[in-house]
């Protein structure tokens, strides 16, 4: 069975559950915006603005932490995404218990057209960035959306979010 993380409809409980942030937090310059959106009939989060590599950046990203701290994914095989967008490099990231650093997660990368479609994203296609650790999915902790690694204008909207089976 299909496990729904989000599908943006409960404006309160997306301002309550998602939240933006950019390299700002470390220096850089990227400016990221995130706002719900009704796109071709669809309600989406939207994570819009500009990816700037000056001084050591290069990510905007929109992010929501699990109730209760950890949850158990172990029950599922991945996570799906119905996305829409302007092209560039943008990826899934998830973070764990063994993910202690801010520069330490789990990405995979995310598929982007400017038409709806489903991207699903196994655990096996996620690898870790600065740790060693392999992916546990029993302690995911927060899941973020991001554009990042080049200098581009990032335009991505994301109807749903759910981890299948």
């Amino acid at each position: 069975m299909i496990h729904l993380l989000d599908d943006f409809r409960d404006t309160a409980a997306v301002a309550r559950t998602w939240s933006a942030f950019s390299d700002r937090v470390m220096g850089g310059v990227s400016v990221a915006h995130v706002e719900l959106v009704d796109r071709d009939g669809r309600r989406a989060l939207r994570l819009w603005g500009h990816v700037s590599l000056e001084r050591n950046g290069g990510f905007i990203q929109m992010a929501r932490q699990f109730p209760n701290g950890t949850y158990d994914a172990s029950a599922f095989s991945g996570v799906q995404l119905s996305v829409c967008g302007a092209t560039g490099a943008y990826f899934v990231h998830l973070r764990t218990a063994d993910t202690r650093a801010p520069w330490q997660y789990y990405a995979a990368p995310l598929a982007v057209t400017t038409a709806w479609h489903e991207v699903y994203l196994p655990f096996a296609a996620f690898t870790p960035v600065s740790l060693a650790a392999p992916l546990d999915v029993r302690t995911i902790q927060r899941i973020g959306i991001v554009a990042g690694t080049q200098a581009f204008d990032a335009d991505l909207a994301v109807a749903r979010v759910e981890l299948v089976p």
